[in-house]
């Protein structure tokens, strides 16, 4: 198990390298330029020059490879084009708001999909199941902002249950934070949650039909300990599957979410920084989605032990 975990870990250094090399080439080859942003469109030739140097997008492509390489071997990321602040001192203030985010999407995701794709498997081919299909199929195919401004229609502007946007902080309490979160992560998790109702409904079709479930039905024992102890447990596998997978849906549909709502997170920060191509901020935000990306799966390969005690690394 230990071996296996440090060869995951060590294989998470040329994966981070790959998709750090890929965004410093993208960024700097597509057309913009921040010191023409920053300057203004008043400023001169001179004076656009002039914050290119002090940038130093001056200079040429290896050498800011490798001044940006130097600075991550020492846990540097750089220092924000705009803000001149560090861009981990930014990561930091915005984390909170995208952590409570995701959490109340994944959380709300598993409470619909689990028991829908439950039901669907147990009412096979019935209404209910055609129903469950049909719910997921439209919200896997739904863009995340579609929900998003549907959901504020209803719950905020028609009913006036929740809040239309922005974010209340963990420390004013808990309650006003995920009243604040709960129409946001509601948009975010309809996606995770069409995937998961199908999976969950396919994987426990599967293991329904094995012999031991057989077995457990013909010596007496109740349907409900049948699926709870038996066959949902079996089933679990391709579930916990997803829900990493699914992670890199999630982080994608966090940017769009924040912007719709107004959630001072990453998701926004990661907007801000695209449109004023403020490189080193951008680099570190998808630096650290991708770090969060292959941690979450190396968690869900090492649960599989948990699930199957046949797994062994």
């Amino acid at each position: 198990m230990i071996s296996y975990v440090l060869r995951r870990v060590a294989a998470t250094v040329p994966v981070l390298g790959f998709v750090g090399l890929f965004v410093f080439f993208l960024l700097r080859l597509t057309p913009g330029d921040p010191a023409i942003l920053i300057a203004g469109d008043q400023a001169t030739t001179a004076q656009i020059a002039s914050i290119r140097t002090q940038l130093g997008l001056d200079l040429p492509l290896t050498d800011q490879l490798l001044a940006w390489a130097g600075q991550l071997a020492q846990g540097n990321l750089g220092r924000s084009v705009f803000s001149d602040m560090e861009v981990t001192r930014l990561i930091g203030m915005r984390i909170e708001p995208t952590a409570m985010l995701a959490l109340v999407a994944i959380l709300l995701a598993l409470a619909i999909a689990l028991p829908l794709g439950t039901l669907s498997a147990l009412k096979a081919g019935s209404r209910v199941d055609r129903a469950v299909m049909a719910f997921a199929m439209v919200g896997f195919s739904s863009p995340v902002f579609v929900v998003a401004f549907l959901l504020v229609y209803v719950f905020a502007l028609t009913l006036g249950w929740f809040p239309t946007q922005g974010y209340v902080p963990l420390a004013e309490g808990l309650l006003p934070c995920l009243n604040s979160l709960v129409l946001p992560g509601l948009a975010l998790a309809m996606l995770y949650a069409a995937l998961l109702a199908r999976v969950t409904r396919a994987s426990l079709l599967e293991v329904l039909s094995e012999d031991y479930v057989r077995t457990a039905h013909a010596k007496g024992v109740r349907p409900r300990r049948v699926v709870l102890r038996h066959a949902l447990k079996n089933a679990a596998i391709p579930v916990v599957t997803v829900v990493g997978v699914g992670i890199a849906a999630l982080l994608g549909g966090v940017v769009v979410t924040e912007t719709v709502f107004n959630i001072p997170g990453l998701g926004r920060l990661t907007t801000d920084a695209i449109l004023r191509r403020d490189y080193p901020v951008v680099q570190g935000l998808i630096l650290v989605f991708s770090l969060v990306y292959v941690t979450v799966n190396l968690l869900v390969d090492l649960s599989y032990v948990l699930f199957d005690p046949r797994i062994r690394y």
